[in-house]
């Protein structure tokens, strides 16, 4: 396991994390964060062929008691300050697919809003957009 994360693994190993934690990933979530990585200038340069190899990574940190914590540690400090908030619109967005987030996934986002610092006026925008964004008629 990789003492550090590259800033695209950090992006990757969040937005994994946050499908996993109602244990299940869906297709539509594999396919959002798929989507994410082919079409997102964040991650321009990024080898799409990795992405197994990252989730396997991310699968493996959160069997240990002391995953979670580790991985929102290490992806914070991948990061610059200037992704926070994008790392975490990435994750509402593959939360978001499934149209409903359960209780792990929402748990998730407030660990990372903790961990990240963020704004909670920025956070209920990037979650208000998303529910807009996916509205059913």
């Amino acid at each position: 396991m990789p003492k550090s994360f590259s800033a695209h693994e950090a992006l990757l190993h969040l937005m994994i994390t946050v499908s996993m934690a109602d244990r299940t990933m869906t297709e539509k979530e594999i396919g959002e964060i798929g989507f994410i990585v082919e079409t997102l200038p964040v991650f321009a340069g990024f080898d799409r062929s990795r992405l197994g190899d990252v989730a396997d990574v991310t699968a493996e940190m959160l069997e240990n008691t002391e995953g979670l914590d580790r991985l929102l540690r290490k992806a914070k400090e991948a990061l610059p300050d200037r992704l926070y908030e994008t790392a975490y619109a990435l994750c509402v967005e593959v939360a978001a697919v499934d149209t409903v987030a359960g209780q792990e996934e929402l748990r998730f986002l407030e660990m990372m809003r903790d961990a990240f610092e963020l704004d909670p006026l920025v956070t209920a925008a990037i979650e208000r957009s998303a529910r807009v964004r996916y509205r059913k008629m």
